[in-house]
């Protein structure tokens, strides 16, 4: 089921910085720190939005890995900007979670990246998908809708 109408307290919003650390040789943002940035923003999801306990869920025999990633590389960031990067679930799957990320210059509002990522349950017991999503997972977002 997708869900369109996501209100705004299903979006969690994260500042970044671009570092020298964030850079490459030609000045602008190496593509691997748009994947760091995506992920923290999708645990600080996890945690603050959803109210998961990440660490719990591990413990529990529970992960929830990227199983497919899209970017579409609109604007390069560049060092010393501020970017917002936004994140919510575009869709809730029986056995997985698709969220959609933006990241956008705080000052301009222009988009550097839009991200489409999709997290499965995975029994780290077994190492196999569960078929559905841990209960508490499904009754938090619709608590949320």
């Amino acid at each position: 089921m997708i869900h369109n109408n996501i209100g705004a307290h299903m979006i969690h919003t994260d500042e970044i910085r671009v570092y020298y650390a964030d850079t490459d040789a030609y000045g602008v943002v190496w593509h691997g720190a748009y994947l760091r940035w995506l992920e923290a923003g999708r645990i600080e999801y996890s945690n603050k939005v959803l109210k998961l306990d990440l660490k719990q869920m591990q413990e529990d025999g529970c992960l929830l890995p990227v199983v497919e990633l899209n970017i579409k590389y609109k604007i390069s960031a560049k060092l010393d900007e501020n970017l917002i990067l936004e994140t919510k679930i575009q869709e809730l799957r029986p056995s997985a979670i698709v969220f959609n990320q933006t990241l956008k210059n705080k000052d301009t509002g222009l988009v550097n990246i839009v991200a489409t990522v999709t997290c499965v349950a995975l029994n780290t017991n077994t190492n196999k998908m569960y078929r559905r999503l841990p209960q508490y997972i499904t009754d938090t977002y619709n608590k949320l809708k």
